[in-house]
């Protein structure tokens, strides 16, 4: 089965990641020691809770398939498991970025 994971970013930290192709994350990455992803079902929460009213994002889509040994499914936010990257993010594996907007002080998905 091919999961899709999903990681906001800055503007600033996907111009980073396209620029030198891999990066270690957001400051709360590097602090944690892990590259935090959400799944699908999560996502919504996570822009609310981590990113509320925050312009200029980007969502990029990634295959947890691909990610290897380096991901790890933890318990985190509401004994819920989430995706984390022991690793750097690789801009090859990448499936897709998009804009993610602010629309009447919600961030507006993508279809996924």
């Amino acid at each position: 089965m091919n999961k899709t994971i999903y990681k906001i970013l800055t503007t600033d930290q996907w111009e980073t990641l396209q620029a030198e192709k891999t990066s270690v994350g957001a400051p709360i990455d590097v602090q944690d020691g892990f590259v935090h992803f959400s799944n699908a079902n999560q996502l919504q929460e996570t822009a609310d809770k981590h990113f509320k009213q925050q312009t200029g994002l980007f969502l990029i889509a990634m295959s947890a398939d691909q990610l290897g040994d380096e991901l790890k499914w933890e318990v985190s936010r509401g004994g819920d498991l989430f995706p984390h990257l022991y690793g750097k993010l690789a801009l090859e594996q990448v499936l897709w970025a998009k804009p993610l907007p602010l629309h009447n002080d919600r961030h507006q998905l993508p279809e996924l």
